[in-house]
């Protein structure tokens, strides 16, 4: 191959790596958008509300608010008007840190692990729903690139 040839070689990938970037954002914006519909359509919750609710359920011991807002990338004065909400209706609750007056955790309630789970189960069968088209061999396919994406990634930071 010449040098002019892998030059257009290049620039060609170039260009299908920025249509497909492109791609990956319309199709995640597209899930996300109709995710968010039917949340607030079916449960009057926020996707923010369904993430937080989320991570607590998957740290039954709970979480300090950085560890949540670190989870979920977003910062501490976003989760503390959810968490809020939450104790406020019982779903979550907050609980001293032995040793640090200043931390707690935040863990659900019975009533909150209860209500999330069959949130949860509805949820499961929307993104089923949505993405009933991709077989098993799809799913194989691009979940093995995109792990190998983000590790890739990952090493470079």
């Amino acid at each position: 191959m010449t040098a002019d040839a892998g030059q257009r070689l290049s620039q060609t990938l170039s260009k299908e790596r920025l249509r497909l970037w492109l791609k990956l954002l319309k199709a995640s914006g597209m899930i996300e958008e109709e995710v968010r519909r039917r949340l607030r359509r079916d449960f009057d919750w926020t996707l923010p509300r369904f993430d937080v609710m989320s991570a607590l359920h998957r740290h039954p011991d709970g979480l300090k608010m950085s560890e949540i807002s670190r989870l979920l990338r977003v910062s501490n004065g976003n989760i503390t008007g959810i968490v809020d909400k939450l104790t406020d209706e019982g779903l979550a609750l907050r609980v001293s840190v032995a040793g640090d007056r200043r931390a707690n955790l935040i863990r659900l309630t019975p009533k909150g692990r209860a209500l999330f789970a069959d949130h949860a189960a509805v949820h499961e069968g929307w993104i089923d729903e949505l993405l009933g088209s991709v077989d098993a061999d799809g799913i194989a396919n691009m979940t093995a690139w995109l792990d190998e994406l983000t590790t890739h990634h990952e090493e470079d930071h």
